[in-house]
């Protein structure tokens, strides 16, 4: 699959219960586009549900993904972003399907934050190798500071998921529900710690956006962007104050110096 452009603010079928669950559905209500609440009338959105399966940790990052395979909701989309909390460089968001097979062949998915860049980029080789589908939208810095960072993580997990080639059973999101998906989806507290299709997301989009901070590091070598990829460390932070911003940096964050007014909404610290 390819990277995607800039973003755009455009923006009942039963199933049988486990002896212990509770029967839930799918079910879709009209409401307007840009997050208006739920019961207006305008267009679709999906109600995140909890399905009737209970995912065991004994299985690992498979339990989400085997629960919903046994469901008949398989195979699992996944989709997790990297660089949200970045002062600087673009927001990267992945989506990424899984089956039961292509999990078992990579048991190095973990959440990209706990793995080395080495190991990164040998879980990314893999799932580039096994995974059922998989797509990248990058989301520039001039289209974070227009929109909003929260409106470009929503729409972009939209497009990425958009994508896909492949028809997924299921959605998994990372942290927080993502409406207008168009599937049965649900959000999943540290999703790329316990589920492998929200893992295999977090590393898809953690190294790409990484590669592209490298590049950014020729660029703007003066900044140190190899070294903490964009976010608030103290080199970066001294840097920032000896040069000033670059056009990398998120003019909408209060940490960039100079470029906010002192009232008004700003997206980071």
């Amino acid at each position: 699959m390819r990277r995607d452009g800039p973003v755009r603010d455009n923006g009942g079928r039963e199933r049988r219960q486990a002896e212990s669950g509770t029967r839930t559905e799918a079910a879709r209500n009209e409401v307007p586009r840009g997050g208006a609440e739920p019961g207006a009338v305008g267009v679709r959105c999906e109600v995140m549900v909890q399905h009737g399966y209970t995912p065991r940790r004994s299985a690992g990052l498979a339990a989400y993904e085997n629960v919903l395979a046994r469901a008949g909701l398989a195979p699992v989309a996944g989709i997790d972003e990297a660089g949200r909390g970045a002062c600087a460089g673009p927001l990267v968001v992945a989506a990424v399907v899984l089956d039961q097979a292509a999990i078992r062949r990579m048991p190095q998915l973990a959440d990209s934050k706990l793995l080395t860049p080495d190991a990164r980029e040998d879980a990314y080789a893999l799932i580039m190798r096994y995974a059922v589908d998989w797509h990248v939208v990058t989301i520039p810095v001039a289209e974070i500071d227009g929109l909003g960072l929260h409106v470009c993580n929503v729409e972009g997990m939209r497009r990425a998921f958009a994508g896909l080639r492949t028809s997924a059973g299921y959605v998994l999101t990372d942290g927080f529900p993502v409406r207008g998906l168009g599937s049965p989806a649900l959000a999943v507290w540290k999703g790329d710690r316990v589920a492998a299709s929200v893992a295999a997301a977090s590393i898809v989009a953690k190294v790409t956006r990484d590669r592209m901070m490298l590049e950014l590091d020729e660029r703007y070598p003066q900044y140190g962007f190899c070294r903490h990829k964009g976010y608030v460390t103290v080199e970066h932070l001294r840097t920032l104050a000896e040069f000033g911003p670059c056009p990398e940096h998120r003019t909408s964050f209060r940490c960039v110096p100079g470029t906010v007014p002192e009232t008004g909404q700003v997206e980071g610290e």
